[in-house]
C-alpha cells in the first residue's frame, strides 16, 4: 500500500497535468505493486487538492459497467469518480453550447444517463428499488472522459490498467446536461436509448439496458462501495450511471448531437 507522501505526489501530478494539459507516465510502471485501494486513495487526494482551490463536489460517476470493458480492464466490478461544479455543462434546447477544448487533455465523449437524488443513500445494502425511490429525477446526460495519466505508454504502447483509470478520477472530466427530467418510476429505464451523432454522421446508438442490465444497478452499487470509506451518496447529488455507448474522440470544432428521442436531445461544440 503506498504510504501518504507518495499519495501526495502522485495527486500532485495529476493536478499539474490537468493545469499544463501535459499527460504523466503510468503510475501502475513506475509502481508494479499499486492496488485497487492505491487508485482510489490517490483519487481523493486529489478531489482534495481541487476542494482547497474552491472547487464543490456536485455527485459521482460510474465507469466500466459494460462485462467487455471490465474484462479488457481484467476487473470484476465497475470503477467511480468525483463530479465537481467547474465539470457541469448545460445545454439549451434549440442551441449548441460551446465548450472549450483546452478545459480538457484528449477529450472523448460518453452517451449516459444521470440520477439526481432526492434522498441520501447510505450503503451497505442499498437495492435498486431504493435507488428509484430516493431519485428525484433521471435525465439524458454526456459524460466527457479524458487522460491525464496516458491511455497508452509513450515507450511500450501497453494499455493503462485499472490502476490508473481509477486515481485519474475514474477518467472523468466533464458532465453536459440540459435535456428532459424524467420520473424514474413512471419511466422503463433500461429501454431509454440514445443516437450520438459526431458533426451530423451517427457514431454510436445504444440503449440503457447496456449498462448492467438496469441504469440503477450501478447507483446501488456506488452506495455500497463507499460506505467502508464512511461515504454516502446525498441528496442534491448527480450520478452517473454509466455510459452505454463506446467513448467517440473530439477535437476542436467537432459538433455533437445526442438524441434521446422523447427524453430530448444534448447539442454541444468543442471550440
Amino acid at each position: 500500500m503506498f504510504d501518504s507522501d507518495r499519495i501526495a505526489q502522485l495527486a500532485a501530478e495529476l493536478q499539474q497535468s490537468q493545469k499544463t494539459r501535459l499527460q504523466v507516465e503510468h503510475f501502475s510502471k513506475r509502481f508494479p505493486g499499486m492496488t485497487i485501494e492505491d487508485g482510489y486513495r490517490v483519487s481523493r487526494a486529489w478531489v482534495a487538492l481541487q476542494l482547497a482551490e474552491g472547487r464543490q463536489i456536485i455527485g459521482h460517476k460510474i465507469g466500466l459497467t459494460s462485462r467487455a470493458m471490465q474484462q479488457a480492464s481484467q476487473i470484476d466490478e465497475p470503477d467511480y469518480g468525483t463530479l465537481l461544479d467547474n465539470m457541469l455543462y448545460t445545454c439549451t434546447p434549440g442551441k449548441v453550447l460551446d465548450i472549450a477544448f483546452t478545459d480538457f487533455v484528449v477529450p472523448r465523449v460518453e452517451v449516459e444517463l444521470a440520477f439526481v437524488l432526492k434522498k441520501d443513500l447510505h450503503g451497505p445494502n442499498v437495492t435498486l428499488q431504493e435507488v428509484l425511490a430516493a431519485t428525484e429525477y433521471v435525465t439524458p446526460a454526456i459524460e466527457i472522459i479524458d487522460s491525464r495519466i496516458e491511455q497508452f505508454d509513450r515507450h511500450t504502447k501497453v494499455m493503462r490498467k485499472v490502476f490508473d483509470t481509477i486515481s485519474d478520477n475514474a477518467a472523468n472530466a466533464g458532465i453536459v446536461v440540459g435535456a428532459e427530467k424524467v420520473d424514474p418510476l413512471a419511466t422503463n429505464l433500461p429501454w431509454c436509448g440514445a443516437i450520438l451523432k459526431l458533426n451530423g454522421v451517427v457514431e454510436e446508438t445504444g440503449l440503457a439496458a447496456g449498462v448492467q442490465g438496469h441504469p440503477a444497478v450501478g447507483i446501488a452499487w456506488l452506495a455500497n462501495k463507499l460506505a467502508p470509506w464512511g461515504e454516502h451518496l446525498k441528496a442534491g447529488q448527480i450520478v452517473l450511471a454509466g455510459s452505454f455507448t463506446k467513448p467517440v474522440p473530439a477535437k476542436v470544432g467537432d459538433v455533437f448531437e445526442a438524441d434521446y428521442g422523447a427524453l430530448g436531445c444534448l447539442h454541444f461544440k468543442f471550440i
